[in-house]
């Protein structure tokens, strides 16, 4: 049975970017997925479709979106998310009300931060109180070295996890060292709690911290992060 600490966590957790790299599937076929994940069985799990802003009129009207512009998303209830690199814009973004993004990877080795970068980031949105989300690389729940495309030739990397990102964020003083973690086992979740090493959250703070804080990621792949999970036991 799954663990109510596991569904607060999950709940939502993944926006379908199924449009963008390494998947970059036409829009016909990135839709038809998003349709038949959110009649299946994982719908819970399952955020906003996120497309290109060029895009918008593509897509049906039904569909809760995340629209991205460089360096900007905007999701269909005018809330802004800013990609950033810089820890110093995260103070204006809280003077003016909007939310952070941060790129947790990508296609190549270059394009994956730091694990001391991810934490610091974590930290700093935690002390501003801004809200954020994260995009790319976040395809299994640890952090583990995979190829970093679907290509039979890929090169291999090691990638984030979204369960270490998640958890860092509702365990931010412990962020470094839960971002670099890679034993499932370090990791439970129950009915009233989730934990990592013995840090634990309490199910309805995991609430809170998924709904006003650590807000979702986007993933070109919605059925991998499930397997993945399934494999863990976590679902």
């Amino acid at each position: 049975m799954l663990a109510r600490s596991a569904k607060a966590l999950f709940s939502g957790l993944i926006d379908y970017a199924g449009l963008f790299p390494p998947a970059a599937l036409p829009m016909a076929d990135a839709l038809r997925n998003y349709d038949a994940y959110r009649r299946g069985e994982h719908a819970w799990m399952l955020g906003r479709f996120v497309v290109p802003a060029a895009k918008i009129g593509e897509v049906p009207d039904d569909y809760p979106l995340t629209f991205v512009a460089p360096l900007v998303e905007v999701s269909d209830n005018d809330i802004v998310y800013v990609e950033t690199t810089d820890l110093a814009l995260i103070d204006t973004l809280a003077e003016r009300g909007l939310r952070a993004k941060i790129r947790t990877g990508g296609v190549t080795h270059d394009a994956f931060p730091d694990a001391s970068f991810i934490a610091r980031f974590i930290e700093h949105c935690a002390e501003r109180g801004v809200a954020f989300k994260a995009t790319a690389g976040l395809h299994h729940p640890l952090r583990c070295v995979k190829p970093l495309t679907y290509e039979p030739d890929a090169p291999t990397g090691t990638m984030h996890g979204f369960v270490n990102v998640f958890m860092a964020a509702a365990l931010p003083h412990h962020a470094e060292t839960i971002v670099m973690e890679t034993d499932a086992q370090a990791f439970e979740f129950g009915d009233d709690s989730a934990s990592w090493r013995g840090h634990a959250v309490r199910t309805e703070d995991l609430v809170r911290v998924r709904s006003e804080f650590a807000i979702s990621f986007g993933s070109c792949s919605f059925e991998e992060p499930v397997a993945d999970l399934k494999e863990l036991g976590w679902l």
